[in-house]
């Protein structure tokens, strides 16, 4: 998971700092950013929405950090 260990120093984010935004466990964070454990779908969610990108691209399907443009899902709206 380099790109995962890549964007979360160019963000200047600690793994404490992802524990935060995250809420994923600091040691299980460390884990995945290791190659010892792998992501959940929940927990790549949560960390493409802290690092600004998209699944894809800590996937590595795409070579494009930009995240996709959000949606408002229907029960959002208001």
């Amino acid at each position: 998971m380099t790109r995962l260990k890549e964007l979360r120093k160019e963000k200047g984010y600690t793994q404490i700092k992802m524990q935060h935004l995250t809420g994923i466990d600091q040691s299980d964070y460390s884990k995945i950013e290791n190659g010892k454990r792998y992501l959940t779908f929940e927990q790549c969610r949560r960390i493409a929405l802290a690092l600004d990108t998209s699944m894809d691209y800590l996937a590595e399907l795409t070579d494009e950090k930009k995240p996709y443009p959000r949606s408002v899902s229907p029960e959002r709206k208001g």
